[in-house]
């Protein structure tokens, strides 16, 4: 797990990551092959042409965030990344991930970093569940102040499935946080994020790319950290 902290200059190009707690956080070593899953072949990406770059995304992320970073299989994850930011002009993702809890103002970051520490303590299982292939691939646009909406931007996902064992170990993140929970969670990965006026992401062509490497859509994945 990583958590992600909010600053105005450069925003989005500038994560605060965590040191190295792998005593004390959930972990995976990460490998080409999973014994949960089959890897059928990969398909490799061309490159793009290259197009204009897209202006900066306008939407500021606020307060500590709490990322799941996944297991990979021959980088598939950060590969399709970079292949749709090439592709669009848009800004590339820092770290492939599923965000747990969005914007937290109540703690100061090296509150954040010492209850980290105890993640491992209070999962059920002692470790985030493994989560299932994606069930969905969508682009779309949010508005903050929707449901279930906590900012205003474009995005292309690969969609996942909460599970029992998953909404155990978010009530019990929750709880170690001090966050209220508003409903179940919706996992997703982000693939793109755009400014949502005039966007250029369209999801034929996401889903066609996303075909284009059969471990994205068929492989169940660890959480990594």
């Amino acid at each position: 797990m990583k958590v992600r902290k909010s600053v105005n200059e450069n925003r989005n190009k500038v994560i605060d990551k965590l040191p190295s707690m792998d005593e004390d956080c959930p972990s995976v070593v990460e490998s080409e092959i999973s014994s949960i899953a089959s890897i059928p072949e990969l398909a490799v990406f061309e490159q793009p042409a290259p197009v204009p770059k897209r202006e900066p995304l306008q939407w500021e992320f606020k307060g500590l965030t709490i990322w799941l970073e996944f297991e990979e299989f021959d980088k598939d994850l950060s590969k399709a990344n970079e292949f749709i930011s090439g592709k669009y002009g848009t800004e590339t993702i820092p770290l492939v991930h599923a965000t747990a809890i969005y914007g937290m103002e109540h703690f100061t970051h090296e509150e954040a970093i010492e209850r980290m520490s105890k993640i491992k303590d209070v999962l059920p299982s002692g470790n985030w569940p493994v989560m299932d292939a994606p069930v969905a691939i969508k682009q779309d646009i949010a508005e903050e102040g929707k449901p279930g909406q906590v900012c205003t931007i474009a995005w292309a996902e690969l969609s996942l499935r909460s599970n029992e064992h998953h909404e155990e170990a978010m009530d019990a993140l929750c709880r170690l946080f001090e966050v209220d929970r508003s409903g179940p969670w919706t996992p997703h990965i982000s693939l793109a994020y755009d400014n949502p006026d005039d966007t250029v992401l369209n999801l034929a062509e996401i889903i066609s790319h996303a075909m284009a490497m059969p471990t994205l859509l068929r492989n169940k994945r660890r959480v990594k950290a």
